[in-house]
């Protein structure tokens, strides 16, 4: 059992060394950009990435808050089960995210997309939606990207294999969640700490 457990944090620690901090440091100036403007992020994922979701939009909305500045407005598509509910029922499971987006979105605005395969077929309606309105697209994935990688403005793989080792994939999106959350509530608190020195 030890050997599994070391083996397991072995194999995150690689992935992990391994990321693409580039695209991370340019999904930090795109969501500073979209707070500059007042414009909206939402946030989807299925199963485990759903959590990863909601949690990011916790994190966003209240994580990143610095007196004197305007919060992040941030949407997570994961979580209003009844409106869920009512379009995999009345319509198809595929669009789930993309009804509920569809009136809301507006140019300017960012999808964060979070798929571990990149090919799960209600993220990707809701990437089309996004676009289709004028939308930045996010794609946070596995290695591979799958479709989703070609429908997003900037696509973050996770440097592991979905289908092999989906956990660290899935650990890997919650971690970058928080450290662009991180990033973003230091580079806020230093736009307040830069107009306070300067003279009125």
């Amino acid at each position: 059992m030890g050997s599994t457990i070391r083996h397991y944090w072995q194999e995150l620690g690689d992935t992990m060394r391994a990321m693409p901090f580039r695209q991370l440091e340019r999904a930090v100036n795109i969501l500073l950009d979209c707070h500059q403007r007042g414009a909206t992020v939402f946030i989807a994922g299925n199963g485990g990435s759903a959590a990863t979701a909601s949690h990011f939009a916790c994190d966003l909305a209240k994580g990143t808050r610095i007196e004197g500045l305007p919060g992040f407005r941030v949407i997570s598509l994961t979580d209003n089960v009844p409106l869920i509910t009512a379009w995999a029922n009345d319509a198809s499971f595929d669009r789930i995210f993309a009804e509920q987006m569809e009136p809301h979105v507006q140019p300017g605005d960012v999808f964060i997309a979070i798929s571990a395969s990149g090919n799960s077929p209600n993220v990707l309606a809701a990437a089309v939606v996004a676009r289709s309105a004028g939308a930045t697209v996010i794609g946070v994935t596995g290695q591979s990207g799958g479709k989703l990688s070609r429908l997003s403005h900037l696509a973050i793989r996770v440097p592991a294999d979905a289908a092999a080792r989906i956990e660290q994939v899935e650990d890997a999106h919650m971690v970058i969640a928080h450290s662009l959350c991180v990033t973003l509530r230091g580079r806020l608190r230093g736009e307040t700490s830069l107009r306070v020195s300067q003279p009125a």
